[in-house]
């Protein structure tokens, strides 16, 4: 398991535990005053898009105005591959192929 996000609000925490498969665990820590929730789980693409993290969701978007054959934001696009290129190195994920930008 792996850190993947902190919170502040513990019922924000809670929800974001409900959102994870797999193994996962919530801990709380204070920092002088302030009571920090950390959330752990597998570090996989479901979990980073049930958490909405890494700009998945609009990717997701993005995708599928693709798929309908709208106009889609192609700089945007590679943007965020560029950063989950970053994410998939740190946690030894792949990036699936229908997620790339088409060249």
């Amino acid at each position: 398991m792996h850190l993947l996000e902190t919170f502040e609000d513990q019922a924000e925490a809670e929800k974001g535990l409900a959102k994870l498969s797999g193994k996962k665990m919530l801990t709380s820590d204070r920092d002088d005053n302030v009571v920090v929730y950390k959330l752990f789980g597998e570090p996989s693409w479901v979990n980073f898009y049930n958490l909405e993290m890494y700009d998945l969701p609009e990717l997701k978007r993005l995708l599928d105005t693709r798929q309908s054959g709208g106009e889609y934001e192609d700089r945007r696009h590679k943007e965020i591959v560029e950063s989950l290129n970053h994410v998939a190195s740190a946690y030894s994920l792949s990036i699936p192929k229908h997620w790339l930008p088409e060249y």
